[in-house]
């Protein structure tokens, strides 16, 4: 399978994360409509997803330029002893610093992707903002300065009302307010993802054409009122680097680890409450069965050095929906491999 690199810059707000396993689920909505997208149609490509994925999504990290392009990854999932080797303090002071510690969940990674443990700087959102922003519009940085939000990452609150069409007012039960949380990214931000294909079945130019029309539609949840809106910028052919004697594996997005193929693994559980989109939407069951995953920045140690032949790890899922028995969640995660020493 050959890496491409696609780059997007948000228009809107997302309801929805943009994880690898959600990326995957929009493509197949538009090869579902197009059937050029994927050679054979999508039915046949998802009848053997479980043993020959013709595209693994990775999520999608933002991406600053300042002092050359960086991409803004996730700490990996690992006890913070051993990402911070601590010094010798007493105890009162081990806690006032494992609070400040836990706020650098960012690493920055340059092009090729070199994961390096030892020579790698971990960062806080308001560090990576002040980057990203550090060529962007004046104007904009400081209303948002303003407002006091300091991460790149801001989360609003939208109310909601449910309408009974008996009564067309709202009540109590289940027509009563509720509140949905929203992602916004800081201005200037881009977002960068990773997308493996198999080229006898896909290319990187149809799954271009069938990502700009999920940026036209909106992607995810209320993308009726205009939330998930994109635009993608560039696609270019991307490269991992392989560090010799790599012994672990870092996960770019949520999957299913395959049964006994790693001696240890340090993850964040990631629950997917899955449900349909587009026509099955609105069809009797559009509810799918949650799926258990380990969330992207995983750390993955095989008892075999032959996982790092392939380019992903993780399993594709199959059983999660009555309506429609074909789906497929994507189980599977690019990796980035890198030797972890204890």
């Amino acid at each position: 399978m050959k890496l491409y690199e696609i780059t997007i810059r948000p228009l809107s707000g997302f309801g929805t994360p943009l994880k690898g396993d959600t990326l995957f689920g929009h493509f197949c909505w538009q090869a579902a409509y197009d059937a050029a997208l994927v050679n054979g149609g999508l039915e046949k490509a998802l009848a053997v997803y479980d043993k020959k994925p013709f595209a693994v999504f990775s999520s999608a990290f933002p991406k600053v330029k300042k002092g050359g392009a960086k991409y803004v990854l996730p700490r990996p999932h690992l006890p913070l002893s051993w990402l911070f080797p601590g010094q010798e303090m007493s105890r009162k002071e081990q806690y006032k610093k494992q609070k400040d510690l836990k706020a650098k969940k960012w690493m920055y990674l340059t092009e090729g992707l070199l994961l390096e443990l030892p020579r790698t700087d971990f960062l806080d959102e308001a560090r990576v903002a002040t980057d990203a922003l550090s060529t962007g519009v004046a104007d904009q940085a400081r209303m948002i300065e303003n407002r006091g939000h300091g991460g790149f990452i801001t989360r609003f609150s939208h109310t909601h009302n449910s309408i009974n069409r008996l009564t067309q007012t709202t009540g109590g039960g289940n027509f009563a307010p509720f509140v949905m949380e929203s992602t916004y990214y800081r201005p200037d931000i881009e977002l960068a993802f990773f997308v493996l294909l198999d080229e006898e079945m896909t290319d990187i130019q149809r799954v271009v054409s069938g990502l700009n029309s999920v940026g036209r539609f909106g992607f995810g949840r209320d993308a009726s009122t205009g939330m998930g809106r994109f635009v993608v910028c560039e696609s270019n052919e991307g490269q991992i680097e392989r560090p010799e004697n790599a012994s672990a594996c870092y996960t770019l997005a949520p999957c299913v680890p395959e049964k006994a193929s790693f001696q240890h693994m340090y993850f964040s559980p990631f629950i997917r409450f899955g449900k349909h989109g587009d026509r099955l939407a609105t069809g009797g069951n559009p509810f799918k069965n949650p799926v258990v995953m380990a969330d992207e920045g995983a750390v993955l140690i095989p008892k075999d050095t032959a996982v790092f032949e392939k380019r992903y790890v993780g399993t594709a899922v199959s059983g999660v929906s009555k309506a429609d028995p074909g789906t497929r969640v994507q189980g599977y995660a690019p990796f980035l491999p890198f030797r972890l020493e204890i």
